[in-house]
């Protein structure tokens, strides 16, 4: 601590930390584009599907979650909107699984990205999932 304060009364400046940003997966699923998020967020791009996945077990969670995944890339739905609650403190279970499913080699071929939701479509306990174009 002392070596701090003579380095802060010397003048040295050390580089600011990163900031972590709110908006990136921890894990990884590639985020979402900037303009892409945005236009979801503010309803520009339409979310064409939702699921909630409140109330179920964290096996059927994933499972309920990799099938809509699934069924809606199939569809060809471009963006959908994943509901995973924060649970309890912050940190429930499935929102702490959610981004290692969606990131799994079943999903991969399906995922363009992923991103926390905007607060008017759950914030921090919801994702954006953008989908490829099906080939």
């Amino acid at each position: 601590m002392a070596r701090l304060m003579a380095q802060l009364a010397a003048g040295v400046r050390h580089p600011p930390a990163p900031r972590p940003s709110h908006r990136a997966p921890r894990h990884g699923a590639e985020p979402l584009e900037p303009r892409r998020l945005r236009r979801l967020s503010r309803e520009r791009d339409p979310i064409e599907a939702r699921i909630d996945l409140h109330g179920f077990g964290v096996w059927e969670a994933e499972d309920r979650l990799k099938a809509f995944i699934l069924r809606s890339w199939d569809q060809g739905l471009r963006a959908v909107l994943v509901v995973t609650g924060k649970g309890y403190g912050g940190e429930g279970q499935i929102r702490r699984h959610a981004h290692d499913w969606l990131s799994s080699r079943d999903l991969r071929h399906a995922i363009a990205g992923v991103s926390h939701a905007a607060r008017r479509h759950g914030g921090e306990g919801a994702l954006y999932v953008a989908l490829k174009k099906r080939r």
